[in-house]
C-alpha cells in the first residue's frame, strides 16, 4: 500500500479563522481524479475517519482523492449563532481543492459521504445542490433533525446555536424533509445511498426518511445491516460506500 495523507491548515475567508482539512491522495492522482468529500460526525473532527477506521487501506483500491474537512459542531450549516460552515464546505473548500491540487469541481467526478451528522450533511449537499454531485451516501445519518430535537431536549443549547429554534429549522432548508418539496431536475439528479444499522438509535428516523425518499428521489438505494451507532459499523460500511461510488466513475 502506498499512500499520502496531506494534513493542511489554512485561513478560511468564509469562516474568518484557521481551520484544518485532511486529504488522502491516491498513488496515481491525475487532473481527472474523482473526489470524495468525507464528512465527520458530531463528536468528531477531520482526523476521525483516518484514526478510527481502515479508510486509508480500503481507499488504496480506488482512484479517489478523499477530502476530510473539519466543521466543529455546525451540522454543516450556516449557523444561527456561529460560522457559515455550509458555505465553507460547498463553495470555498472545493475552490481550494482546485487551487491546491488542480482538481476542478466537476459534478460527474464529485461525491459526498458521511456518518451521523456527516450523513445529514452529505444528503443535504445532494438535495440542495444536485447539479454539483454525482452521488452521495449517508451512514447512520441524523436525517430527521426536527424529530431528533423534539424527543431530546437535552440538545436545546447545542441545536439553538446551530439552527436557532425548532420552528425556524422546521420551515428551513436545513430540514431535509422540506427539501423533498423542491422540484428536482432529473437531468441533474444525483444517486443517494442510505445505510443504517438496525440497532442504531437513529434507526427510526432513518425509516421515516426512507419512506419519503423512496417516492421522492429519482435514484435512491437503501441498505441496512446488524449494527449500532459505532465505528465498527462505519468501518464496515465505508467499504460499501467506496465500492458504490466507484460504479459511477467515468473513464
Amino acid at each position: 500500500m502506498s499512500l499520502t495523507i496531506a494534513r493542511l491548515s489554512f485561513r478560511s475567508k468564509v469562516l474568518g479563522k484557521a481551520t484544518n482539512v485532511n486529504v488522502y491522495l491516491p498513488e496515481k492522482m491525475t487532473r481527472n481524479s474523482p473526489i470524495i468529500y468525507l464528512l465527520h460526525g458530531y463528536s468528531d473532527d477531520c482526523n476521525s475517519w483516518l484514526d478510527a477506521t481502515s479508510l486509508a487501506r480500503f481507499a488504496d483500491e480506488y482512484p479517489f482523492v478523499i477530502v476530510m474537512p473539519q466543521v466543529e459542531l455546525s451540522y454543516y450549516t450556516n449557523m444561527a449563532y456561529g460560522l457559515n460552515y455550509w458555505d465553507y464546505v460547498t463553495d470555498e473548500l472545493p475552490e481550494k481543492i482546485e487551487e491546491w491540487l488542480g482538481l476542478p469541481a466537476l459534478p460527474e467526478r464529485t461525491f459526498v459521504a458521511g456518518l451521523s451528522m456527516g450523513g445529514y450533511g452529505a444528503f443535504k449537499w445532494g438535495m440542495t445542490l444536485p447539479e454539483k454531485v454525482k452521488a452521495v451516501a449517508s451512514m447512520s445519518g441524523a436525517l430527521d433533525i426536527v424529530s431528533l430535537w423534539e424527543r431530546d431536549r437535552g440538545r436545546d443549547q447545542a441545536f439553538e446555536r446551530v439552527f436557532g429554534s425548532l420552528l425556524r429549522v422546521s420551515d428551513s432548508s436545513d430540514n431535509l424533509f422540506q427539501l423533498f418539496s423542491h422540484e428536482l431536475n432529473e437531468e441533474y439528479a444525483p444517486y443517494f445511498l442510505q445505510i443504517c444499522g438496525t440497532e442504531d438509535f437513529l434507526y427510526g428516523d432513518n425509516q421515516t426518511f426512507r419512506k419519503k425518499a423512496a417516492h421522492s428521489l429519482a435514484h435512491y438505494t437503501y441498505e441496512e445491516g446488524v449494527g449500532a451507532h459505532t465505528w465498527d459499523f462505519w468501518n464496515q460500511e465505508i467499504q460499501r460506500v467506496l465500492a458504490y461510488f466507484a460504479e459511477f466513475i467515468e473513464e
